[in-house]
């Protein structure tokens, strides 16, 4: 306000050095026209000045009053947007909180795994537990059993049930853990040839107790199967160790990842169907012919009956003839006049049955 006050009086003081300048030019005018000319030209400007005054000031409430109505939509507009923010870093505070939970129970249950297989006879029953499971979600359960002592004494971890041939299968689950790690932490080739030997020997003498003991003639199958819990400890020996590989094969002793036994577990489901189905034809069968035989004996006596019955029809035939002849003469017993004449006369005859 103070702005506009103070250019209106520079411009008043330029309209009134104007005008004497041109007082000053007109030398053959009076002083007291000059005068009377000068007071209305400040009456005017006056005038003018107030005018003008009233247009800055209504401008100036205009204006003051947009830009208060705009600070305060922009305040207004800048407060939502600040709950917005908060309000959404609320939000994913809390499922960042919820995320760290997860991961603090997942470094425990990590851990937990890691105790696990760092010890020997935790980690054998790691492995049983999987193979147990994996059993179970492929298999009847009146197909398997577990911990099963075989006629030579020894027990093996998943028996599974086979007509012959094959006959039953025997798994047992293997689980070579540190001589893979110490084949995955080796840091220069001498020490990956090293550990790879160390575990082509452990899993050499796995295959040769394996075979050893769990393939018996006449009580199981010609080979066996060695679980292994870990599809990276499988894919390892296979990509790695080729000779341990063919070693297996040549003592019947098949090596199987997770993925891999619940592929021969679908087989040996559909294998048991199918031994289930033809055991059920032929039962089936046994039956059809027994029943035929029945239908046999059946038909005999139908026919034995039938023969019955035609001699039973004749024999009531005959009985029916006799009768006729009996009721004949019966009536002509009775039309017989008794008296003298008739007494002399012979007997009637006999007809003959």
């Amino acid at each position: 306000m103070a702005i506009d006050t103070l250019l209106l009086l520079l411009l008043l003081a330029a309209v009134v050095i104007l005008i004497m300048r041109q007082m000053r030019a007109k030398s053959g005018t009076g002083d007291a026209e000059a005068l009377a000319e000068l007071r209305g030209q400040l009456a005017t400007l006056a005038t003018q000045s107030g005018a003008l005054q009233q247009t800055v000031a209504s401008a100036m409430q205009e204006s003051e009053g947009r830009l208060g109505t705009r600070l305060e939509q922009s305040l207004r507009d800048q407060g939502e947007r600040t709950n917005r923010s908060l309000t959404g870093m609320a939000e994913k505070l809390a499922v960042i909180e919820k995320a760290n939970e997860h991961i603090s129970a997942l470094s425990g249950q990590v851990t937990d795994l890691q105790n696990i297989l760092s010890n020997k006879q935790a980690r054998g029953s790691f492995g049983e537990v999987q193979l147990e499971n994996l059993v179970r979600d492929a298999l009847p359960d009146s197909a398997y059993s577990f911990q099963h002592t075989l006629g030579n004494g020894r027990r093996v971890d998943c028996f599974i049930e086979m007509p012959s041939p094959p006959g039953s299968i025997c798994i047992d689950s293997k689980f070579p853990l540190e001589s893979y790690r110490a084949l995955a932490a080796a840091a220069d080739e001498a020490a990956r040839t090293a550990a790879r030997r160390a575990m082509e020997s452990d899993v050499k003498k796995h295959i040769g107790d394996i075979a050893e003991r769990y393939i018996i003639p006449g009580e199981t199958a010609g080979s066996a199967i060695m679980f292994l819990p870990s599809e990276a400890v499988h894919a390892e020996i296979n990509l790695q160790l080729p000779k341990l590989v063919e070693e297996s094969r040549r003592k019947r002793v098949y090596m199987a990842g997770p993925d891999n036994l619940m592929l021969l577990l679908h087989t040996v489901r559909a294998i048991l169907r199918d031994a289930r189905m033809h055991e059920a034809a032929g039962k089936i069968q046994a039956e059809v012919d027994t029943m035929m035989q029945d239908v046999g004996r059946l038909d005999e006596r139908v026919r034995k009956l039938a023969s019955h019955f035609g001699q039973v029809e004749k024999d009531i035939d005959d009985i029916q003839t006799s009768t006729r002849k009996i009721t004949s003469r019966g009536n002509r017993i009775t039309q017989i006049d008794v008296g003298e004449e008739e007494a002399s006369r012979p007997g009637l005859p006999v007809e003959p049955d």
